[in-house]
């Protein structure tokens, strides 16, 4: 046998002894903080290259809702390619808002017992209506950055705080549209007493 075969012979069993070792000591479960590392977070238009995490959609800590627009290189600029962006990540976000005033909506019927499931239907729509990523009080751009390929992302977020007063916002207008809608589930309570309940509901 030619020295390099017999090298590469014993390489490969040292390899070997050592994947058993390390099997033997009872340590081979990977803990889910240490996927989430191993898994790293790529820009979608140069995936060979890190991005972080938050341009993956990561949680990221004090923002209740956050989503991540794009928006590809243009001879417009980089002022409208930022525009184009958060727009783009608002509109993510106004729906991730329509789910969660509809299941606000929905608990908090089912916490008083007011109103039934045609008239909670109902009154979902005219909210959900309301909510447009024009009208989302409180979000911001927190983050931006551009790939290596020129493609900007932009990270825009709302903060429990401002997912509240949106809610109630939504609510109080869908009010206005369409105020017998709302009668079932308004009962004796003020208009702006409703809304904030509506809105102090837990968020999902």
């Amino acid at each position: 046998m030619k020295p390099n075969k017999i090298w590469s012979l014993i390489g490969a069993l040292t390899a070997a002894c050592l994947l058993i070792s390390c099997a033997g000591k009872g340590n081979d479960k990977v803990t889910v903080d240490e996927v989430a590392q191993i898994d790293e977070c790529v820009y979608p238009d140069a995936t060979n290259k890190k991005a972080p995490t938050w341009v993956c959609g990561a949680e990221v800590e004090g923002l209740a809702m956050h989503a991540v627009g794009v928006a590809e290189t243009s001879d417009a600029g980089f002022s409208f390619m930022r525009q184009l962006a958060a727009t783009d990540a608002r509109t993510q976000i106004a729906q991730q808002m329509r789910v969660q005033v509809q299941n606000m909506v929905k608990s908090y019927v089912e916490t008083t017992g007011q109103g039934d499931t045609e008239t909670v239907d109902r009154v979902n729509s005219l909210v959900t209506k309301q909510i447009t990523d024009e009208t989302l009080e409180g979000s911001k751009v927190i983050r931006y950055l551009t790939s290596p390929n020129g493609t900007l992302y932009v990270l825009v977020g709302m903060d429990e705080e401002s997912v509240r007063l949106s809610t109630a916002d939504a609510v109080r207008n869908s009010m206005n549209d369409d105020g017998a809608a709302w009668q079932r589930i308004r009962a004796d309570q003020a208009q702006d007493e409703l809304a904030q309940s509506i809105a102090n509901q837990p968020l999902n």
